[in-house]
């Protein structure tokens, strides 16, 4: 396995979990740099998108699996209201959760040179799939998770912004540990 993926995933984990863990403030460069990221990683990246066949269902496989994956990390983030400016936090099951997908990813890579290479190999073959879609379904994946969890964060805190403070109230409690108390307002 080379270098450059391993160098494109842990840079892909740590952006993800310094701009996400904790208290963080929404702003729009925070917003905008997953998709400065994407569009970096999808140029260096995806070599030639498969238009048929078993090559375009992994694809989509990968481009779906990583919208829900991303859903699943929008659900794990928090947002919420302090002094009128959106805010999100999260925690360790969302620190967690990158780390397993990015985890499995470098696993997959690595044994899928070392341990694992002949059934893959064999099971590429039999299904006509070459190693340029199945990177494809990779970077997609990764790429359909960032840009989904910044979608759902640029919606829920536009949606904060827009309603009523006393809508907002009802929301629930505001997550642990943030600064205002009677101040906050949260989109769950």
């Amino acid at each position: 396995m080379s270098a450059s993926i391993w160098i494109i995933n842990l840079v892909v984990l740590a952006a993800v979990l310094e701009a996400d863990l904790g208290h963080r403030k929404i702003t729009r460069m925070r917003l905008i740099r997953p998709l400065i990221i994407a569009a970096v990683i999808a140029a260096f990246w995806i070599t030639g998108v498969a238009d048929s066949g078993t090559g375009l269902w992994v694809e989509l496989a990968g481009i779906g699996t990583g919208i829900v994956l991303g859903l699943v990390a929008a659900a794990l983030m928090r947002v919420y209201a302090d002094g009128g400016r959106p805010y999100s936090y999260a925690a360790l099951p969302y620190a967690l959760l990158w780390v397993a997908v990015i985890g499995a990813r470098l696993w997959f890579a690595y044994a899928s040179n070392h341990d694992i290479r002949v059934p893959v190999g064999t099971w590429m073959y039999a299904h006509q799939l070459t190693t340029s879609a199945l990177i494809d379904a990779f970077v997609f994946l990764a790429l359909a998770m960032v840009l989904t969890r910044t979608g759902s964060l640029a919606v829920r805190s536009r949606a904060l912004r827009r309603a009523p403070a006393a809508e907002l109230a009802a929301a629930g409690d505001p997550p642990p540990g943030s600064s205002a108390e009677g101040g906050e307002q949260r989109v769950a």
